[in-house]
Parts: structure tokens; sequence; C-alpha cells
């Protein structure tokens, strides 16, 4: 359909020895915060160590 954006299906990756990355056409919503976005590309930590949860901040690449 003409004048309509495709939509993009969204991808969700288990990075190895690093994050869970999410791409696509997708809301992300934080009920703590009262906020919402549509960002596109996200990186969620999987191994605890980021100081700015949920979100990776590369800590895992930092040694112990």
């Amino acid at each position: 359909m003409e004048g309509t954006p495709e939509k993009q299906k969204v991808k969700v990756e288990v990075v190895e020895n690093g994050p869970l990355r999410i791409t696509g056409n997708f809301v992300l919503r934080d009920m703590k915060r009262d906020f919402e976005e549509s960002p596109g590309v996200i990186e969620l930590c999987l191994c605890g160590r980021t100081a700015v949860k949920p979100y990776c901040d590369g800590s895992h690449d930092k040694p112990f």
C-alpha cells in the first residue's frame, strides 16, 4: 500500500558474551519511571554488572 510505512520486524538477538540486542519497530515502557519510547535498537544487560540497568553499558567487557 503506497504511503503506508512498512512495518519492520522485531529481532531479538543474544550477543555472545554480551547483551540481549532488540532491534525493529517496538515500544519500550518503563512503568516505574512513567517512560515510553520507540528506540529502534536497545541492548539489555544479561550479566548484571551494568550501572544503567536494564541497559548494557559494556561492563561485561571489563575485568572483574
